[in-house]
């Protein structure tokens, strides 16, 4: 295994979105063999069967530059996107922060992508010897009433080349997109996308797994609805949660009052109470993914003791380093 303390220490001299590029751009050309071999427990879940329960959240890999480069980690399962189906720059630099002290990172990015014919052309090029999961979601300038839209673009696009389908609903940087959680617009949006999934199952004789992605700054009411709308169209599974709006970090942190969505080891508790709650909403009608502030073995058990099937990790994997997943798999 290669230390990776001493390329985080260099990593971490760089602004943090360079230092995201240069890490994929290394791990690219590194062999293989470099990387601790995570050890194999199948799990069955969405129709498919994972060689263990650790995958990679989408936001790494918005694109599917680096899906081969990405599984030499050991992950289970690798979730790309953000993508939506028209190229956009997102939100102004800088748009990314660490907080350190906290093992966390603050996030303004706003749906940066190449859009869905770049993925897609990615995704074609991939062998499909792995579980890809594919993150959808809208224009920034699409209105939430032409949001479905935008969803089954993006589905239709992407729908012979993934395992499954998160469409995410709950980032906090893409203005009034947390509405689509609501009953008003989550009805209109789901009964839209069930439709469009009837004709895609039919076309290409596969029933794709879809998912929605929660927010973890929502009250047990709206929670409650959105399971409620989920069961009723036939959604596979939920992955608690997204970064949050809120800022549960140390007092020692200047990061208090900077916007964005927070994610890393401060919103570990916040991300489980949202999935436990969940849980008892849905049992086991659904899968769900947990993610959320997973740093060690503890977190990680806590995350399946609260219903979790599946888990995804990213922001420990940049304090952490790849080692994390090998140790994850080995002490579950």
């Amino acid at each position: 295994m290669m230390n990776y303390d001493l390329w985080r220490t260099v990593l971490f001299r760089m602004p943090p979105e360079l230092a995201h590029f240069a890490a994929l751009s290394i791990l690219k050309y590194a062999p293989a063999q470099l990387f601790a071999k995570p050890k194999p427990n199948p799990i069955k879940a969405l129709g498919l069967t994972f060689p263990h329960a650790i995958g990679l959240a989408a936001g790494l890999d918005k694109n599917g530059d680096y899906i081969e480069a990405l599984y030499k980690l050991g992950f289970a399962f690798i979730e790309v996107g953000t993508v939506t189906p028209k190229p956009q720059a997102g939100n102004p630099k800088p748009r990314l922060f660490r907080v350190v002290e906290d093992e966390a990172l603050i996030n303004q990015m706003g749906f940066n992508n190449k859009g869905v014919d770049y993925l897609v052309a990615n995704l074609k090029r991939w062998p499909r010897s792995g579980i890809i999961g594919v993150n959808i979601g809208k224009n920034k300038t699409t209105s939430l009433n032409q949001a479905a839209d935008d969803y089954v673009y993006c589905l239709e696009k992407v729908y012979p080349y993934a395992s499954y389908i998160t469409l995410n609903i709950s980032s906090p940087n893409t203005p009034e997109l947390r509405q689509l959680q609501q009953p008003h617009y989550l009805n209109a949006l789901l009964t839209t996308i069930t439709k469009a999934c009837q004709k895609l199952n039919a076309k290409h004789q596969r029933e794709l797994p879809l998912l929605i992605k929660v927010s973890p700054d929502e009250t047990p009411e709206t929670l409650k609805h959105l399971s409620d709308i989920a069961l009723k169209n036939g959604i596979a599974g939920l992955i608690a949660t997204n970064t949050t709006n809120t800022r549960p970090l140390s007092s020692a942190s200047a990061s208090k009052s900077k916007a964005g969505g927070l994610s890393g080891k401060p919103i570990t508790d916040k991300a489980t109470q949202t999935l436990k709650l969940l849980h008892q909403l849905v049992g086991h009608e659904l899968t769900l993914i947990g993610v959320g502030g997973i740093h060690d073995a503890a977190s990680a058990y806590q995350k399946l003791e609260a219903g979790a099937q599946l888990l995804q990790l990213y922001t420990s994997l940049i304090y952490k380093g790849p080692q994390l997943i090998s140790k994850l798999t080995h002490a579950l």
